[in-house]
C-alpha cells in the first residue's frame, strides 16, 4: 500500500508541476501577445554643430547716389537704365557754355598776374641796386618789395581760381562714382539741375559682391554667450553662412560673416550681423528678404532625437517615450533647444543609452508593455 501511495504521490506532484508549467507557458504567451511593437532608437551623443536660422535682408555692397555738382541744364544722358557702368563713365552732360567761358576768363586773369609779378619783379631787382646807391629813397624801395609781394600772392588767388574754374567745368560731365548696376533716372535731357539739390539723379549700387544683414535677438545672443561660457557649447571656427531664399531654394554661394553691430535696435531688441556674399550671376538684389543659416558653436555631446518622437502635454511641456528595463512605457520629460535637420537637440532628460520610441507611439501610453525592435536611426552622425 505504501508503494501505491508513494507512486500516486509521485505521479500527482508531475501532474503539478507540468500543469505549472503549462499555465507559466500561457502567461507568457498572453503577455507576449498583449505587449505592442514599438520602434525605437538608443540614445547616442555626438559632437553637433549647432546652426540657427535667422531672417536677414540683402544689401548692396556699395551705393552711390549720382547728384550734380554745379547748375545747368540736362544736355545729354549717356546710359541705359538697369545697365552696368564703369567707374568714371559719363552719365550726364550739363550745358558747359558758362563754365567753359568762366575758365577761359581764369586763365587770362591768371597771365595777367604772371605779368604783372615779372613787372614787380624787376622792380625789386632794381630798386635794391638803386637804394645801395642812394639813388632812391628807402620808402620807394619798401614800396616796390611790398608790391612784388602782392603780385606773387595775386599770382596764387589766381591759379585757384583757374583751378576751380577747370574743377566746376569738369563738373559739367557728371560721370560714375563706382562700378556697378545703374537705377533709374530721375531727369531727361532739358531738365534744369541744381547744385546740392535733393533729388537724386540716379542711384548706382554694387552687387556682386553683395551683403546680406542678418537680425539676431538680444535674448539670444545672451543665451549663446552663457552657454560658451559655461562650457555647454564650444566656439565654431567655421564662419560660412548659407542662405535659403524667398521661394525656399538654397543659395549656391555661401558667404562669409563679416562683423556684429554693437548697439542694440531699441525697436526690435536685435543685433546685426553681416555676410558678405559672391553674386555672380544677380541673384540676389538689394531688400530681398532671405533666411540665413549659420553655425553659432558645437556641442560636444548632443543628444538628438527625431522631431516625431517629442510630443507636448497638456502643459506645453515637451516629452518623450522611453522604454524602461522591464519593457515598459515611461514618459520623460525634456528640455528641446533648436531644431536641426528636422530632429530636435535634447539639452535635458534624455542620456546616453535610453530606448526612445520613435514608431507606434499612438499606439502606446505610459505604463504599457511594449515589444522594442531596432527604428531606423535618423541620426545624422557630424
Amino acid at each position: 500500500m505504501r508503494k501505491i501511495a508513494k507512486i500516486a504521490m509521485v505521479v500527482s506532484m508531475a501532474l503539478w508541476v507540468t500543469a505549472c508549467d503549462q499555465n507559466a507557458a500561457e502567461n507568457s504567451a498572453q503577455q507576449a501577445a498583449k505587449s505592442i511593437p514599438v520602434g525605437t532608437i538608443a540614445i547616442t551623443s555626438h559632437p553637433q554643430e549647432i546652426r540657427v536660422e535667422l531672417p536677414g535682408r540683402s544689401k548692396a555692397y556699395l551705393e552711390a547716389e549720382v547728384r550734380p555738382q554745379v547748375s545747368g541744364i540736362i544736355t545729354n544722358r549717356g546710359f541705359t537704365e538697369g545697365s552696368d557702368v564703369k567707374k568714371g563713365q559719363s552719365l550726364y552732360n550739363i550745358d558747359s557754355a558758362t563754365y567753359n567761358a568762366a575758365y577761359l576768363s581764369a586763365k587770362a586773369e591768371l597771365a595777367k598776374a604772371q605779368a604783372t609779378l615779372d613787372s614787380a619783379k624787376a622792380l625789386a631787382i632794381r630798386s635794391k641796386k638803386l637804394v645801395e646807391r642812394g639813388a632812391i629813397s628807402k620808402q620807394t624801395y619798401d614800396d616796390n618789395q611790398a608790391a612784388y609781394k602782392v603780385a606773387i600772392a595775386s599770382l596764387e588767388v589766381a591759379k585757384a581760381n583757374v583751378n576751380t574754374a577747370k574743377i566746376n567745368l569738369d563738373y559739367t560731365k557728371v560721370e560714375a562714382p563706382i562700378s556697378g548696376r545703374i537705377g533709374q533716372s530721375s531727369v531727361t535731357p532739358g531738365a534744369l539741375v541744381n547744385a546740392g539739390q535733393a533729388q537724386v539723379l540716379a542711384t548706382i549700387q554694387q552687387l556682386d559682391p553683395i551683403n546680406v544683414d542678418i537680425a539676431q535677438s538680444s535674448a539670444q545672443l545672451l543665451r549663446l554667450k552663457a552657454a560658451l561660457k559655461q562650457g555647454e557649447l564650444q566656439a565654431s571656427q567655421n564662419a560660412d553662412v548659407e542662405l535659403i531664399l524667398e521661394d525656399g531654394s538654397v543659395y549656391p554661394h555661401h558667404g562669409v560673416l563679416q562683423f556684429s553691430e554693437v548697439n542694440v535696435d531699441p525697436n526690435t531688441g536685435s543685433v546685426t550681423l553681416r555676410a558678405e556674399f559672391p553674386n555672380p550671376d544677380g541673384i540676389l538684389l538689394p531688400g530681398m528678404y532671405v533666411r540665413a543659416v549659420l553655425n553659432t558653436g558645437t556641442d560636444p555631446k548632443a543628444i538628438m532625437v527625431p522631431q516625431k518622437a517629442v510630443t507636448r502635454n497638456s502643459k506645453g511641456e515637451a516629452t518623450v517615450m522611453v522604454v524602461n528595463a522591464e519593457n515598459k512605457v515611461e514618459s520623460r520629460l525634456v528640455t528641446t533647444a533648436q531644431v536641426i535637420d528636422n530632429q530636435w537637440r535634447i539639452t535635458k532628460g534624455l542620456k546616453d543609452g535610453d530606448q526612445v520610441i520613435v514608431d507606434g507611439l499612438q499606439k502606446v501610453r505610459p505604463g504599457a508593455l511594449v515589444q522594442p525592435t531596432t527604428a531606423n536611426n535618423t541620426q545624422p552622425q557630424k
